[in-house]
């Protein structure tokens, strides 16, 4: 038997299925059939996963979580495609591959290398806010039943009048949010590797099912064009005192897979899988995802790969002009032409389908945007989310996993924290002090 291949990111990961239920009406936002009223259910497939953990890896190590949601709407499936952080840890797509490279093995050595993280991390000090959530106790969650989850990117919601506006999608877990502390994520990582698979497993089959309050935030082109942050950079949030979480629905998930390899393994997410009334927005690395993904799976799992039940959009009726290829099976289309235009049953431009419209202005050139603000979020999450105990994990889970690093990267790191606050890279300093004197 051949197997299919495995994946290069978020290959540990696990999956369950339930419902979204609209619980408040936000038709004046948009369109999309899924929040047409309250009280509407809609099944959903989420995977849970680590974004950079080898399939076998154990669920505890510190790492991003992916949190995918997809949604089988009447109008198609919706891809919701986040991890368990509101923020990434790059804003421009083209770095993406290497950023990746960084979080793998060693070329020569096949070993994690903290100077290739490390390297990568200082130089682009963008990452820095990612880093602190990645390193903070948030960085190992008390498995995925206690951890929020996030569309991360900016988006574009259409009503039924055609009028735009921007959002983020939040989930946040019902169940409160639980971490590990580094102590304890190290030993089950030894104990039991399996932890977070094995809590979220039982918890479905005793019927204590998990459940997430969906919330959005909205902001106006107007309040785009003044904010004091570029809205579309993934590496910062929009603050919630100037944007409120605005309540929406809730996901539970309520059955287990069947078959693992058959709804987890084949499972396919696309950020370009979207919905009449749910669009792209700017942001550059959500633009770049929109056609990363599909051209994975057509390597991975094979041409036909939305014909797979797990993928397929069975709530609606779709029609294509791919006939050939590997698990090719639905021949609900087989009598019609396979080729555009055509004269028969060829599409028409639904104007419930069409993106909107927008201005733009400015030039159009290739921006290095390393100068960016990269660091006054930072600052304010030291000083106004992190109490000192916090703060103190922060510094000790980053110096101790920086320590292996060569000096000359240390301090490049360092004088990034401290750019975002002084404090923090006092502390960071001397952390890392502590440990090369302790190995003298």
């Amino acid at each position: 038997m051949q197997p299919i291949s495995l994946r290069i990111l978020h290959s540990l990961l696990r999956g369950a299925f339930g419902y979204f239920e609209v619980t408040h009406d936000i038709s004046k936002y948009c369109k999309a059939a899924v929040f047409g009223q309250v009280g509407k259910k809609t099944p959903v497939a989420v995977r849970f996963s680590t974004v950079g953990g080898e399939s076998g890896s154990a669920d505890t190590a510190r790492d991003p979580r992916g949190f995918a949601v997809k949604f089988y709407t009447e109008e198609g499936n919706w891809d919701l495609v986040g991890n368990n952080t509101p923020i990434f840890f790059i804003r421009d797509p083209i770095l993406f591959p290497s950023f990746i490279h960084t979080q793998k093995r060693n070329p020569v050595t096949h070993l994690k290398d903290p100077d290739m993280f490390w390297d990568f991390i200082s130089l682009r000090p963008e990452t820095t806010h990612q880093v602190c959530f990645l390193f903070s106790d948030r960085g190992t969650p008390d498995g995925y039943r206690f951890m929020n989850g996030y569309g991360s990117h900016t988006f574009k919601l259409v009503n039924a009048e055609g009028k735009p506006i921007y959002c983020k999608f939040h989930f946040k877990t019902d169940q409160g949010i639980r971490n590990l502390d580094a102590g304890k994520a190290h030993q089950l990582t030894a104990d039991d590797p399996d932890y977070a698979t094995r809590d979220l497993y039982n918890a479905i089959s005793k019927a204590d099912f998990p459940s997430w309050s969906v919330k959005i935030q909205v902001m106006t082109f107007e309040e785009a064009e003044k904010f004091k942050w570029n809205p579309f950079d993934l590496t910062k949030t929009w603050p919630q005192a100037d944007f409120p979480l605005i309540p929406v629905g809730r996901m539970v998930l309520d059955r287990n897979p069947k078959d693992y390899f058959a709804e987890v393994e084949q499972i396919a997410f696309s950020p370009a899988h979207l919905v009449p009334g749910i669009e792209p927005s700017p942001d550059k690395m959500l633009q770049g995802r929109l056609f990363s993904y599909t051209d994975t799976h057509r390597h991975r799992l094979g041409t036909n790969y939305l014909h797979l039940p797990v993928n397929c959009p069975y709530r609606s009726k779709t029609l294509n002009y791919q006939r050939d290829g590997p698990m090719t099976f639905n021949t609900d289309y087989a009598g019609y032409p396979n080729y555009f235009p055509n004269s028969f049953s060829g599409p028409s431009d639904a104007p419930a389908a069409l993106e909107s419209k927008f201005e733009v202005s400015g030039d159009v050139a290739r921006y290095n945007t390393a100068d960016d603000d990269n660091f006054s979020q930072v600052g304010i999450y030291w000083t106004k989310v992190l109490d000192d105990g916090a703060k103190e994990r922060l510094v000790q889970n980053i110096a101790g996993h920086l320590k292996s690093a060569q000096s000359f990267i240390q301090d490049r790191a360092v004088k990034n924290f401290t750019q975002a606050h002084a404090d923090f890279g006092r502390r960071l300093r001397a952390a890392l002090d502590k440990h090369i004197s302790s190995s003298l």
